[in-house]
């Protein structure tokens, strides 16, 4: 691939709007094609990772006494504990997103970045419950842990897989919806998209709320509603960004 087809481009806007914000930077289509399918790939694999990490871990946890459990158990969590790393992609997607986020609002796609690190922190806090359980069960099989010390320790990873799950949806909202307002304002994806996406994020900000005072649990029940635009919008925008790419309505 040659050079120019990675440089950056500067096209004009017609009409008064050009006289107001000037030439705009834009990237040519074979980069923008490759950003879009990277981006589009990290976001259903990420989603995908933690669904099924999710699935698992919160199973094995469910389960009373889950720290004298069985072989497959311990299985459950390594698998799970080994998918969460695909949740290192939420950085990526921020990183390859922020050049073309930063002329829309550089303070939003800075603030994306870093709320994705944050979702990567609160994930690596989540990663640790798993890995201790599977490290205080052998201790417990072994006779290392009474059973009342290891009763104690079980409630302790229970309660902190739940604070764990709470912080990444939150910082996922809050990077949500920060990445929603930038894609709404840049067009790169069509209209219906983004503004599914400013509505995903905000839900899901809200049940996480309603979920601090006690009033859903958006782990279950009516508290998943909170799940339903966001899932809808992280699934239909990876798809479309691998058929479509982005799109530069200003561009000629």
């Amino acid at each position: 691939m040659s050079l120019a087809t990675e440089r950056p481009i500067v096209t004009n806007l017609d009409g008064p709007e050009a006289q107001q914000r000037g030439p705009t930077t834009t990237f040519t289509t074979a980069s923008t094609r490759k950003t879009a399918a990277l981006v589009a790939l990290m976001f259903l694999t990420a989603t995908a990772a933690f669904i099924v990490a999710d699935t698992l871990i919160t199973g094995v946890l469910a389960q009373p006494d889950f720290l004298t459990g069985t072989d497959a158990q311990t299985s459950a969590l390594a698998i799970g504990a080994l998918m969460l790393f695909g949740q290192f992609g939420v950085v990526g997607i921020a990183v390859l997103l922020f050049p073309l986020l930063k002329p829309h609002g550089e303070a939003l796609a800075l603030a994306h970045v870093g709320f994705r690190v944050a979702e990567l922190a609160a994930t690596l806090f989540y990663l640790a419950v798993p890995l201790m359980a599977i490290a205080l069960g052998a201790q417990t099989r072994s006779g290392a842990l009474d059973a009342e010390t290891s009763t104690g320790l079980a409630a302790l990873l229970q309660a902190q897989l739940g604070v764990a799950t709470l912080m990444i949806y939150l910082v996922t909202s809050a990077g949500g919806m920060c990445m929603a307002v930038l894609l709404h304002r840049s067009r790169l994806i069509p209209r219906p998209l983004a503004v599914l996406g400013l509505i995903s994020y905000p839900a899901l900000l809200a049940g996480c709320a309603l979920d601090l005072f006690g009033v859903v649990d958006v782990t279950q029940g009516i508290g998943l509603v909170a799940f339903i635009p966001g899932g809808i919008f992280e699934l239909i925008m990876p798809i479309w960004l691998l058929a479509k790419g982005f799109t530069f309505p200003h561009q000629r």
